[in-house]
């Protein structure tokens, strides 16, 4: 599966912890990842539209055939995805909000927050996230 990972511009700094979390917990998978949005705080400025231009395309061209995405909240990120046609965004914060979204709501994007509940352990839960949604691969959105 390719899965591309963006974040937005109040998150950016946060873009290698959460790129190395995705590739450790999918890689062995056969997953390739691929980083197109905000690298750090010294790359292009993205905002939510931005985010949501550009999984539309990537995903209805099928360039890749899973989002990971988020914001400071999440809540912007989502909503913004949710307004292209061809994306199916959902909602996670821990693990079991991955596994019911592999599983039961076969979309093609995962909203994350990236600031809100971002203490410690936030590797560990950003790693068991990204274990669950594509444990399996079960129910995921992709062809």
């Amino acid at each position: 599966m390719k899965i591309a990972l963006m974040n937005e511009f109040s998150q950016a700094s946060k873009n290698a912890i959460i790129f190395n979390e995705l590739v450790a917990a999918t890689t062995h998978q056969g997953h390739t990842i691929f980083n197109v949005g905000m690298c750090d705080d010294n790359d292009h400025r993205l905002t939510y539209v931005h985010l949501g231009i550009i999984a539309a395309v990537l995903l209805n061209s099928r360039t890749v055939d899973f989002v990971i995405t988020g914001c400071g909240t999440g809540q912007g990120a989502l909503m913004a995805l949710n307004t292209f046609p061809g994306v199916a965004c959902g909602y996670c914060i821990e693990p079991t909000d991955a596994y019911l979204f592999a599983q039961v709501n076969n979309g093609n994007a995962l909203s994350l927050p990236f600031a809100k509940g971002f203490g410690w352990g936030a590797e560990l839960n950003m790693r068991y996230i990204f274990e669950k949604a594509f444990d399996g691969e079960k129910g995921l959105g992709y062809p």
